[in-house]
Formats: structure tokens, sequence, C-alpha cells
């Protein structure tokens, strides 16, 4: 039996994961998940990719607030819902869209943590920016996530990986908002449909990693691994793969313990 054994959002694109015990799915995906984010004096992303010491930013959510803590700093309060006055047109990868920019003492806050010039931008309800027409040809909404709503990994696939490296590596170098366990590795790479509490989730494209699983969570320092050893038997032409996006048509709420069914690709 394939169960979800984990469930994880990411308030600030590139931030530190909250686990929860359950999900909700909004129009965007996971509720929260990447909804702000780092630009610089472009205002285009700032990403772990260029600053791995976004690692190490925590978000907490209340009702009314989203407040962010990172060492050496104060803690900086702010709206959950900010209003819509400030708006700028960011960047993110091929992409431009609208949001709202957070403030002077936020980008102050940021800047000083990440030692570089930057600014705190939220994705406000109105802005829609759509899915990889690519890999996703019906259309999603998605927030600050690189191209699509959730990431999907297995267990039995990082298992597998750990039995390759010279030390074992958590799970959150991998960023996942949904971890499943009780099946072989890598076999959510043959998946198209998977139906968890009542909803059904396309795995649309295999994840290619970028330099971020190198990136420690826990210090922002980086190593080789595990690009290195993964590029031995997870490369197919210029990429290395490990973990599925998903999109999502409806709402509703995923829960750690939720039993997976699977639909498998013809």
């Amino acid at each position: 039996m394939i169960t979800l054994s984990a469930l994880c959002i990411y308030p600030v694109k590139g931030g530190r994961g909250i686990p929860l015990p359950a999900v909700e799915l909004d129009d965007f995906g996971p509720r929260d998940d990447r909804r702000w984010m780092l630009v610089d004096q472009h205002c285009v992303a700032v990403t772990q990719r260029q600053s791995p010491r976004l690692c190490l930013l925590q978000s907490r959510l209340a009702p009314d607030s989203l407040t962010l803590e990172a060492p050496g700093m104060p803690p900086l309060e702010l709206p959950r819902h900010p209003a819509g006055d400030g708006r700028v047109r960011v960047g993110i990868w091929r992409d431009q869209c609208d949001a709202v920019d957070l403030g002077e003492a936020a980008a102050q806050w940021c800047s000083r943590f990440l030692e570089r010039r930057c600014r705190l931008v939220h994705m406000p309800d109105s802005t829609f920016r759509r899915t990889d027409p690519n890999y996703d040809p019906a259309g999603s909404r998605v927030g600050f996530a690189d191209a699509f709503p959730m990431l999907l990994v297995g267990q039995g696939s990082l298992d597998h990986l750990n039995t390759r490296l010279p030390a074992p590596l958590p799970m959150n170098r991998f960023r996942p908002n949904l971890v499943v366990t009780g099946a072989p590795p890598h076999a959510e790479d043959g998946w198209r449909t998977i139906a968890i509490g009542g909803l059904t989730l396309e795995l649309v494209k295999p994840c290619a990693r970028c330099t971020v699983p190198t990136t420690d969570q826990e210090t922002g320092e980086r190593g080789p691994e595990p690009l290195r050893v993964l590029a031995t038997y997870r490369k197919q032409g210029s990429g290395v793969f490990f973990g599925m996006n998903l999109v999502h048509r409806d709402r509703g709420i995923l829960r750690v313990g939720d039993v997976v069914e699977v639909g498998c690709r013809v």
C-alpha cells in the first residue's frame, strides 16, 4: 500500500519549509505555498540557486500574519493578506507577472539578511500565472513555484539514492511538497495520475534538478552531492531528474496517512 507520508509548504520561495499534517489545495496549489518571493533590483526572482542562505529563512504563519525569522535577525511580522498597493511587475524564469511589493521595512530586513539588495513581494489572488503549457496543455494556476504547483518525491527513491551516497541525505534537500511511502525507487516516474483523499493529481513532468539539492538546508553550505551520484544513473540528456511535478484541477485537503491510488502511464 502506498501512503502519503509527509506534506510541506514553502511560503517564501527558496525559504525553509513548514511540515504540516494536512494541506488545503486552493487554486494556486498548496495554500500559502510560494506566495512570497524575494526579487533583486531588477524585480527578478532571487532563489537558493543564487543565494543559498535563503534556506535559513523560516516562515511562521498565523491567521492574519506571516512572520519571518533568520539567524541574527529580529522577527519580521507582515500581513498574511497584504493590501493591493505597491503593485510591481516581477520576473520569474520566462514569466512576468503582477505582485505586491511589501515595502521598505521588509526590503531592508531581507537585504540585511541576504547581504544583497532585494525586496519582498507577494502574489495576490488577482494574479494568474500559468503552468508550463508544454507539459500542462489544459492549464493550471501556479504561484512563485518554478513552473508547477507541487513536487512529489517517493521515499523509496531517496532511500535508494542514500545507498549510493558516501553519507545519507535528508528529504529536505529535494524540497518536495508531497512524500509518498510504499513504492519502489522511482516508481513515480511511471505514474500518470494519483488519487489522494478524493482528489486526483496529474504527474506532468519529471523534475530536473539544479544546484539546490547540493545545499545543506540546515547550514546553507554546498557540496558536490547528491548531483554527482545522481548523474551516474538519473541523467537524461543534459538534465538530472529526481521527483515529479504535479498539477491539480480541484480544491480539497490532503492529509498525511492518506492512501495513494496510482494510475500508471500507458
